[in-house]
């Protein structure tokens, strides 16, 4: 099929091609021999009148037309993608539909086993993916990598819709056995000893906590940095090192583990925590199914 002279199916291999920068991998991606990608890349750069990936050296790079086709064209395809799966309704109990989820391990432990439950009980065949948060998480929800963002607020996009799910305070942990601290944390403990903070990503981002400490000028002194909330503890206890944590998380913890749960020494506002999905996908009925589900299941929980 034919738009303004170009061939529609097209646009599937340019996404491909504009994505992998490979011609190789982007026949990979949409079943096609090398050759086949070759010759489409060839018409695509009639109709454009561009290059679109040039050679350079042993890879190939995106001309700045190529650049500024990334995002439109995923744009595209991701809404009629969403357009053709809108069913008028949504059956639950009869659907096989996945949903892909981009949240952090504290989500993963403390909300969605209870969301995966619920949804087991009234929709079988539905299946879940949890993500790790990449460096740019709105991103990978706007390119169509993810159904849903479970994320802090303030890491949310305002392009998109949105929800509150639950909100978080935030307490200090020490090993059960740690002798320097007695029922509470002097501010002067909380400089001096070592920490275990959390960090993600290859830019590093800071977790929450870290971020909330750092607005408010809080020096700590981090001895030891993880890639993940669970890990945590581990680098706690049999120490005199400390961390400051989700209440949430430091509670289930301390049912299983030798650590003690000690107010902050300082006031750390409660955070809030959000569920987006892509504007376009606002009006698929599967997806308001699953917003409601989280809503209702955490609203139970907390």
């Amino acid at each position: 099929m034919r738009f303004n002279r170009l061939d529609l199916n097209l646009l599937v291999v340019l996404d491909a091609l504009l994505t992998e920068q490979n011609i190789t991998r982007a026949g990979q991606q949409v079943f096609l021999s090398q050759s086949a990608t070759s010759g489409a890349l060839a018409r695509l750069r009639e109709f454009f009148n561009d290059e679109l990936l040039v050679q350079v050296g042993r890879k190939m790079v995106l001309t700045p037309l190529g650049e500024s086709l990334v995002k439109p064209v995923r744009s595209i395809l991701l809404q009629v993608q969403t357009t053709i799966e809108q069913r008028p309704e949504f059956d639950p109990t009869q659907s096989q539909r996945k949903f892909t989820f981009i949240m952090s391990d504290y989500t993963a432990m403390v909300l969605m086993p209870a969301v995966v439950r619920q949804a087991a009980k009234i929709a079988p065949g539905i299946t879940f993916e949890l993500i790790t948060p990449t460096d740019a998480p709105i991103e990978e929800l706007e390119n169509g990598n993810a159904d849903f963002l479970l994320l802090p607020s303030n890491a949310i996009s305002e392009k998109h819709p949105s929800c509150s799910i639950f909100s978080e305070d935030f307490v200090c942990i020490c090993c059960r056995d740690n002798q320097q601290i007695e029922e509470e944390i002097s501010i002067d403990q909380y400089l001096k000893l070592g920490h275990v903070i959390v960090s993600f990503g290859s830019l590093r981002r800071p977790s929450v906590d870290t971020w909330l400490l750092e607005k408010y000028g809080i020096d700590r002194r981090p001895e030891i940095t993880v890639p993940t909330f669970t890990a945590v503890p581990q680098y706690v206890i049999g120490t005199s090192r400390i961390a400051t944590i989700h209440r949430r998380l430091a509670n289930f913890w301390a049912q299983h583990l030798p650590i003690r749960i000690l107010p902050t020494p300082i006031a750390i506002p409660t955070m809030g925590w959000s569920l987006q999905w892509h504007q376009y996908k606002d009006i698929d009925p599967a997806t308001h199914w699953v917003k409601q589900m989280i809503q209702d299941t955490a609203a139970d929980m907390y």
